[in-house]
């Protein structure tokens, strides 16, 4: 993996345990996990849906067929990768995730959103990073990325926000919670 990612400017590090992972994820936020699907202890289905933080995870797999790509993405993996893994496919994804962050730097708009609105209060702290994010312009696949979750989930959050504020769309979204 470092083959891959350190000529590019990213750092890898590889974990052999789950337990090793969990550990370094209190110490540090990486871009993203490329976690495979054949994990000694557990399966790395098992260990993405046990997820416990908002870090991206690309699942990736020597032996992966079509329901476990499918179960990868349900459980919240960004995509699904196959060995060998093909360098500039890799970087590729990582860039994308890499832009989606950035865009969730705080702009004028997120800053005023920080404040206080009507309705804030029956918003889950999820649905209020999916808000934030909204309000930069991000797509829904932006918002998982940066998220770390599925762009369906994305899809549930903005609902949930549409229908506990009492708007139509996006647009009126914005006008409500900007007043």
């Amino acid at each position: 993996m470092r083959i891959i990612l350190e000529p590019d400017g990213y750092k890898a590090t590889c974990f052999f345990d789950e337990a090793s992972l969990h550990e370094a994820l209190r110490q540090r936020s990486p871009l993203a996990i490329l976690l495979d699907v054949n994990l000694p202890a557990r399966s790395g289905l098992e260990v993405l849906h046990l997820k416990k933080h908002s870090v991206p995870i690309v699942m990736i797999s020597g032996y992966g067929d079509i329901p476990t790509a499918v179960a990868a993405v349900k459980g919240g993996a960004l995509d699904f990768l196959q060995k060998p893994l093909k360098r500039g496919e890799v970087l590729n994804q990582l860039r994308s995730i890499d832009t989606a962050v950035s865009r969730t730097d705080k702009t004028p708009i997120q800053r005023k959103l920080s404040a206080d609105f009507p309705g804030r209060e029956r918003l889950s702290c999820r649905e209020q990073d999916v808000l934030r994010l909204l309000a930069t312009g991000s797509l829904s696949k932006e918002i998982a990325y940066a998220l770390g979750i599925s762009y369906r989930t994305v899809d549930d959050h903005r609902s949930n926000i549409l229908r506990k504020l009492g708007v139509r769309n996006s647009q009126e979204l914005l006008i409500a919670v900007l007043k």
